[in-house]
């Protein structure tokens, strides 16, 4: 019984009903995010490793200065569109947000977030977007072109050093199960899932790459293969291509999913954008 129920007075039934139908969806929720982050494509807390931890020296010793990493060529490029105004009006990203190392620390674990009015994940890049065709009045910019990653660059970095945390609201429980499913679901004409690579074979080699736990504290990430920074979208599609699969178009719902649940399995981790890799 409720410490706030007072026994003396009589209660509607549908009060009480109410009382326990939220205290079951509450479990339910708790239940379903201890599922999600220990199922077989889950690692234990204790066994979590950052991907620089697979790395080269090299490539370490790149991501942890800022003056070597490549990365903050896009960063640069951020800054300046944070500040750029596109009109008479002052409708830059600053005059809203102001220094985006303060008011945007802590953000990059906020997404994606489920959107009640289109019933859609919406990440980071697409919050950008629409931030720019609603209330910039500008066109949205495309994956994986330099501005956009700039300025995700730029939101990202304001939370380097943050540890990861992510809070399950309840419309996020059916598509961080779907996610998880995808994880764990061999799939393509290799027959293999994410799970196979990333959680129970890290640290092997594959071709010329020691294999990590696939974890998105980093992204967007500086990759030496590409020559330029990338999302985390253009690597999932890079994994789907490696074992043959359907490649699902950037910002599409499967991938927004495995994103979801990549950051509720990252959680513990040190955010540390950006990252650079092989």
């Amino acid at each position: 019984m409720s410490p706030h129920l007072d026994r003396s007075k009589n209660v509607p039934l549908r009060t009480i009903i109410s009382m326990g139908v939220s205290l079951v969806f509450f479990c339910s929720a708790s239940i379903s995010l201890a599922q999600s982050i220990s199922g077989p494509g889950a690692i234990a807390p204790e066994q979590l490793r950052s991907g620089v931890t697979f790395a080269s020296e090299a490539i370490a010793t790149l991501q942890k200065d800022d003056d070597l990493n490549p990365g903050f060529l896009w960063v640069e490029q951020g800054q300046k569109s944070w500040q750029q105004n596109h009109s008479s009006a002052k409708d830059s990203c600053e005059s809203c947000h102001q220094d985006p190392n303060t008011s945007m620390r802590g953000v990059t674990m906020k997404y994606p977030r489920f959107d009640d009015a289109s019933h859609q994940l919406v990440n980071l890049e697409a919050q950008i977007n629409r931030c720019r065709v609603n209330r910039q009045h500008l066109p949205a910019l495309k994956y994986e072109s330099d501005e956009l990653l700039g300025l995700t660059a730029v939101i990202n970095l304001a939370s380097r050093g943050m540890v990861m945390q992510k809070t399950l609201a309840p419309n996020l429980i059916e598509p961080l199960k779907r996610g998880q499913t995808r994880f764990e679901t061999r799939r393509g004409q290799i027959n293999l899932a994410c799970m196979h690579c990333h959680t129970q074979n890290y640290g092997n080699h594959l071709g010329g790459e020691t294999l990590s736990q696939g974890q998105p504290v980093g992204y967007p990430a500086y990759r030496l293969e590409w020559q330029k920074m990338g999302s985390l979208h253009r690597r999932l599609r890079a994994c789907l291509s490696g074992v043959k699969a359907y490649i699902y178009p950037f910002g599409s719902q499967e991938l927004m999913e495995l994103e979801l649940y990549l950051g509720f399995r990252a959680q513990g981790l040190t955010l540390e954008a950006p990252e650079v890799r092989r």
